[in-house]
């Protein structure tokens, strides 16, 4: 079966100046939401007096803050919020139907059917227990019963980038990277062509080649469907690739709007300016010439085995990494960039010993590959990691408090009073407030819940520091934050990091030198400048010429 349906044809754009409007009939309009929260004795405002239109063939932004009220008004249009804290009052209008007075038979139809959403969280989106192959289908099966639900599945997951897709059919989403479990979230959301695209943070968890080809797979979907295509993103680099409308929200209201080129170009409204403004830049502090060597490894192997012969032997390996050399001086910003899938996690994990590996790992002067684990176990307290997603990271049960000292609990380095005082001294290293302690993680922003995830990576003064993906989920504005914090505590304690990143832009404001990876294996290391400049393997020139900013 094609991709595109034979009625294609009948879901052609307006065309521009026809019928009511500048840009025909509008598919999409909300006037005057309204979405309140009932929080315990508390009402909290969430959106306040939104309207907007969205058109066939054309994509609406909508831009600003965690908390700004984006996501919420996505979640309006289909009545996804729950409905036991959430008032909802105006209209949304799609069709000429007020979704807001729909019964839920004539929803479900629209839901997944008229209407698609990729959700920004694919992990919390996509059913454990189910294999990714059985979710598509499903989804097909549901709107459109009478389409082969397996072979349009299979050709979903070719056409979103899924690398061997027939053998990927019955895996889970654990088994795959972060870049691919969104890549099937896209998949479901196209799998009935709908007429209208929600996409909330779609690119978050993709690196810049793969988010790239998606950005273009939806411009081209989009030019043969007439879809139109809403667009929730905190990435301005992707709005001004995708978008031709511009909406900015901020504390729940939209408080700018126009054409893309002159909200880019003559931005009137500060809060716009400062969004526009909130991009990495500068270059990092110079090495010191006498910098030593605080990392070396060599021939780094991580092979995970499949299957077993009849003699007990693998059948055959995911070569995650494989022969990877590099070296990491005092005080240095090492950024590792590729592929999802390319290896870069699998390598950091690797030289902390948290991922069992062969070959030569040398820190400080001491061979981590030779130790056992009770070795290992002393020496911890000189590596740590933040990882990619800061919710995920942090125990809900327990309290910023006990989340942030759990270093210095495992390593019994403080009790007491000094405890309580080295907790409160990080938590103010990374500008939060001391009682913030007292609370627990649910309570905080994404970026302020990254903040705790660095603080306790730096309560035990470590000496390297591996950063995955630490500003991806987080908005432009927190973004430049963090990045600005992180570079602060470098100078301050004389960390040296290892920024695992797809975000180009970040490399260049912090990291001294780069290791490009490609499907396991180093292609490229060098100098920020001279591999941006001047860089010679063709991998990565196409990285460089993917990246948005």
């Amino acid at each position: 079966m094609p991709l595109i349906p034979a009625t294609e044809a009948s879901r052609t754009p307006a065309a521009p100046g026809s019928g009511p409007g500048a840009h025909g009939e509008a598919l999409l309009t909300i006037r005057d939401l309204n979405v309140d929260f009932s929080v315990e004795d508390r009402t909290i405002a969430a959106v306040q007096g939104v309207s907007l239109s969205v058109y066939p063939g054309r994509t609406c932004a909508l831009v600003g803050e965690s908390g700004s009220g984006k996501s919420v008004t996505a979640l309006s249009i289909l009545r996804l919020l729950p409905a036991q804290v959430a008032r909802t009052s105006g209209e949304i209008l799609f069709e000429g139907r007020d979704l807001l007075h729909l019964d839920e038979r004539a929803l479900r139809e629209v839901r997944g059917g008229r209407i698609g959403m990729i959700f920004q969280e694919p992990m919390t989106s996509l059913n454990p227990l189910h294999s990714i192959g059985r979710q598509i289908a499903e989804n097909i099966s549901l709107h459109q019963p009478e389409v082969d639900a397996g072979a349009r599945t299979l050709e979903l997951l070719e056409l979103v980038g899924i690398p061997d897709a027939a053998s990927r059919l019955d895996s889970f989403p654990h088994q795959l990277s972060g870049g691919q479990r969104q890549r099937v979230i896209i998949a479901m959301a196209l799998a009935n062509d709908p007429v209208l695209l929600i996409a909330d943070e779609p690119t978050t968890a993709l690196d810049v080649t793969i988010q790239a080809q998606v950005l273009d797979l939806l411009k081209d979907l989009q030019r043969r469907l007439g879809m139109a295509i809403l667009l929730i993103s905190h990435n301005l680099g992707v709005v001004r690739h995708m978008a031709d409308d511009v909406h900015v929200m901020q504390e729940g209201r939209i408080v700018e709007s126009g054409p893309r080129d002159v909200i880019f170009t003559n931005p009137r409204h500060p809060y716009t300016a400062t969004l526009l403004a909130s991009t990495p830049s500068g270059r990092p502090d110079p090495l010191a010439e006498d910098a030593q060597t605080l990392l070396e490894a060599s021939t780094i192997r991580v092979w995970f085995p499949q299957g077993k012969t009849l003699w007990g032997r693998p059948k055959s390996f995911i070569k995650a990494v494989t022969d990877a050399e590099l070296f990491i001086r005092q005080g240095e910003s090492l950024g590792v960039v590729g592929e999802s899938g390319s290896g870069k996690t699998t390598l950091g994990l690797a030289l902390l010993r948290l991922q069992a590996c062969q070959g030569e790992i040398v820190f400080d002067g001491q061979r981590l590959s030779a130790m056992g684990e009770g070795q290992i176990r002393g020496l911890r307290r000189n590596f740590q990691v933040v990882f990619q997603d800061p919710y995920g990271s942090l125990s809900p049960r327990m309290t910023v408090g006990q989340i942030v000292a759990e270093g210095l609990d495992a390593h019994r380095l403080a009790t007491g009073k000094e405890r309580e005082e080295r907790i409160a001294e990080i938590l103010e290293a990374v500008d939060l407030d001391p009682a913030a302690m007292h609370r627990y993680p649910h309570e905080f922003s994404g970026g302020q819940r990254q903040r705790i995830s660095i603080a306790r990576a730096l309560i035990l003064r470590p000496k390297f520091v591996v950063l995955d993906e630490p500003t991806s989920a987080l908005d432009r504005t927190v973004q430049f934050q963090i990045v600005e914090l992180l570079r602060s505590l470098q100078a301050r304690f004389g960390l040296t990091y290892m920024f695992i990143t797809h975000d180009l832009a970040l490399v260049r404001a912090l990291c001294h030198r780069i290791v490009i990876m490609k499907e396991g294996r180093i292609v490229e290391q060098g100098p920020t400048d001279t591999i941006f400049a001047a860089p010679v393997q063709a991998y990565t020139r196409t990285l460089l010429a993917a990246a948005l900013e």
